[in-house]
């Protein structure tokens, strides 16, 4: 089923709209995804998992300023949210914005050093600011 127009509602339940957005997120259609993740938090602006499930749709949909605001809420919310700092700091080394990349990734690095990807994420992004030096 197409996802309704940005300017139409969908049917159902926030429950419902963040269950669908993931759902076609996961589907690998993250354009959609976005519409409906974007009525539910119209619907629920202080619901940290449909902003979370909205960025993720964000960034895969190469929205990548808005990602940023994105994750830049959750972390307003929550400093401690390793993830949204990751996420950040992905999403701003997509818009050239190298520096707070690796800032936010060092971060996201520290607080769960087991989390392998976030220490090779911020290798790479620390490479990148380096190389562009």
């Amino acid at each position: 089923m197409p996802p309704p127009p940005p300017d139409v509602v969908p049917q159902g339940e926030v429950y419902d709209w963040y269950i669908r957005g993931v759902d076609l997120l996961g589907e690998g259609n993250p354009a959609a995804a976005v519409i409906i993740l974007g009525h539910a938090t119209e619907a629920e602006p202080d619901s940290r998992s449909v902003r979370e499930a909205l960025a993720r749709a964000q960034f895969d949909a190469g929205l990548y300023e808005e990602a940023v605001a994105s994750f830049e809420w959750i972390i307003s919310v929550n400093p401690a949210d390793d993830y949204a700092q990751f996420g950040l700091g992905l999403a701003a080394a997509r818009t050239g914005d190298l520096a707070a990349a690796v800032e936010h990734l060092a971060l996201a690095a520290a607080m769960r050093p087991d989390v392998t990807h976030y220490s090779t994420a911020l290798r790479g992004a620390r490479a990148a600011l380096t190389a562009r030096r």
